[in-house]
């Protein structure tokens, strides 16, 4: 198959080309695309170099799947257009609610992919996945009711240019300088700001919106969600406190063992210093990390989680990757 990334020179472009490495994902031919401001720089990769296409002129018919990671203005406009002629996995939150697009985390609901309308699969918001990968298994088991979290999410999930903002404000700061915050509504250095995306009327962010919304089109409908989302001073790497609420009794042990062996999972639950996951120690990692497992002893049937994920593999370029996969190896 031929293969292009759209945004192939921004943060989960680069990444994409990491998975591609990282799991020897095969293609015929790779087509690197970007803005006009990009067109005509090399990058290389396998030993090869590969020129940067402008997106403006490039011809979509080239590729039998094509990666978009380049934010949700560029696929309103050339998402469809390239679905006439390629299978379209955006990364953006654009198709992500429209009926006719399936939204997938290949471990979750790959068998939606078959509902394909418009040619184009949306990659979920890069919290929700980690999320839905964890609470899968467990709702398959004891069917979740209600799911309580508060995110505390790297400033990678913004892109690059608060990740470089990050760096220099920390800089900043240890050297006594004023700060002036450019991609953040606050001084991120040193400081947590729970507040990530624009305001709705009812006062969630659209990021917790989306973490709902998503959840529910991935999962179950059924499911209550209610999320608060924070960005905190980490690169990479989103972290999730979450309390489910089930139908059916749990024990702690079935769910140890059900998460322990659930693809994408890894249980990280010691009762002891360390013995849990950080930001840093899943960043570059594809596994989702399970710690913290314990009984709510305030409410019957309920859990407490600590989920945590690299932003950049599991919620954009893996899952991707994975999608992609899960085209080819169907047909």
């Amino acid at each position: 198959m031929n293969i292009a990334i759209v945004g192939a020179t921004g943060n989960v472009g680069r990444k994409t080309l990491e998975v591609f490495d990282k799991k020897n994902f095969k293609f015929d031919d790779l087509y690197l695309v970007a803005s006009e401001k990009s067109a005509g720089k090399k990058i290389s990769f396998r030993d090869k170099e590969y020129v940067i296409e402008n997106l403006e002129t490039y011809d979509f018919s080239k590729a039998d799947i094509t990666f978009f990671a380049a934010g949700g203005k560029i696929a309103e406009k050339y998402a469809e257009k390239a679905a006439k002629h390629t299978i379209v996995i955006d990364n953006s939150s654009f198709f992500r609610m429209d009926p006719d697009v399936p939204l997938i985390v290949p471990q979750v609901n790959a068998a939606e992919i078959k509902n394909m309308k418009k040619n184009i699969i949306a990659n979920p918001n890069c919290s929700t996945a980690q999320l839905v990968i964890a609470l899968k298994p467990l709702h398959n088991l004891f069917k979740i009711k209600r799911v309580v979290v508060s995110t505390y999410q790297s400033v990678s999930g913004g892109g690059k240019s608060p990740m470089d903002e990050l760096i220099d404000q920390t800089k900043q700061y240890l050297d006594g300088k004023k700060i002036e915050s450019k991609n953040f509504t606050k001084q991120i250095a040193f400081n947590v700001i729970p507040h990530i995306d624009v305001f709705a009327d009812d006062g969630y962010t659209k990021e917790e919106l989306k973490m709902t919304n998503e959840t529910k089109k991935i999962l179950d409908d059924t499911i209550e969600l209610t999320a608060t989302c924070v960005r905190i001073p980490v690169l990479v790497s989103h972290s999730e406190s979450v309390n489910i609420e089930f139908e059916k009794p749990y024990t702690l042990e079935k769910v140890r063992d059900v998460l322990s062996k659930a693809d994408g999972c890894e249980v990280i639950d010691k009762r002891e210093n360390g013995g849990y996951s950080t930001p840093f120690e899943a960043a570059g990692s594809d596994e989702t990390y399970i710690s913290r497992i314990r009984e709510d002893k305030t409410k019957k049937n309920s859990l407490n989680l600590w989920i945590v994920s690299d932003n950049l593999l599991r919620g954009a370029a893996l899952n991707s990757v994975e999608i992609a996969e899960t085209i080819i190896n169907s047909k």
